[in-house]
């Protein structure tokens, strides 16, 4: 019995560790790109579409910017879009799921209308329609983002309010005479507050990939804008004259925040679920 517990110990460790980590990484990105000058990734033509060097880590692009630092500020503009998307969607879906679980009714009903009509259009198709009503840029894909990402949490929050709403002391509040707001607010808030800090984690790594899906697509931020997607989008016009550089790197970069995010929501999953010691 004490090996299990030293063991499920460990591995909750482990798990915090990782957490640790890669939200340093993550963090350091964020700050790194914001805190850079323009400087750093403007044009010098004299070194156009050099091999990744020493001086040049990821090689530069054609019109000679230096590519690392370009990804660091593209990845950066992600993650501040990532985060304003994600903060919006989340508390979107965290005020209609309660909402719809605790007056049901019309109310309900016009929720779970709203879910079905969103998640019923295409995803990516729906993104690029909103980003270009709104005029692209980064108000249209931070826009676009955030109106398209909360359905799935919403639906969520709403079941983990279903399931609590016929418990005894939800009934007890309810015949002191507290109303649905209050019931809502003391008892609703605080027990889906792990699914929703969890589902706030695992936006991250979707409004990161599409933002930079959609401005692959020209839908998004523009071209003077350093962003992944942008510089994902250029390569394509060299990639098959071997300048390899110009898209392994960024798609790479990308790659491993989407994973680090999508690691850290299921890990707190895991370090949150009482049953994750069985596992």
């Amino acid at each position: 019995m004490k090996k299990t517990q030293r063991s499920f110990l460990n591995r909750r460790v482990l798990l915090a560790c990782f957490i640790a980590i890669a939200a340093i990484y993550l963090i350091g990105i964020f700050i790194w790109g914001l805190a850079m000058n323009p400087n750093d990734y403007a044009v010098h033509y004299e070194n156009k579409l050099l091999s990744p060097s020493a001086s040049h880590l990821f090689g530069t692009d054609a019109m000679g910017r230096d590519m690392f630092k370009r990804c660091i500020k593209g990845l950066s503009n992600s993650l501040v879009i990532g985060l304003l998307a994600a903060g919006f969607s989340s508390v979107v879906a965290l005020i209609l799921g309660i909402a719809s679980a605790v007056f049901g009714g019309w109310v309900d009903r016009t929720v779970k209308l709203l879910v079905d009509l969103c998640m019923g259009l295409p995803h990516l198709v729906l993104l690029i329609l909103v980003s270009y009503m709104l005029g692209k840029g980064a108000l249209g894909v931070t826009c676009a983002v955030a109106f398209t990402h909360w359905p799935g949490l919403t639906r969520i929050v709403r079941q983990e309010v279903l399931q609590l709403k016929s418990s005894q002391y939800v009934q007890a509040a309810y015949r002191m005479g507290k109303s649905p707001f209050q019931v809502a607010l003391h008892h609703m808030v605080p027990h889906v507050l792990p699914a929703y800090l969890i589902g706030l984690v695992l936006l991250f790594p979707h409004a990161i990939m599409h933002e930079a899906s959609i401005t692959f697509l020209g839908f998004g931020l523009s071209k003077e804008t350093p962003a992944i997607g942008v510089i994902l989008s250029e390569s394509m016009n060299y990639i098959t004259t071997g300048k390899w550089w110009m898209a392994v790197f960024p798609g790479v970069m990308l790659l491993l925040a989407v994973i680090l995010f999508d690691g850290i929501g299921e890990t707190l999953k895991k370090l949150w679920n009482p049953m994750s010691g069985n596992e």
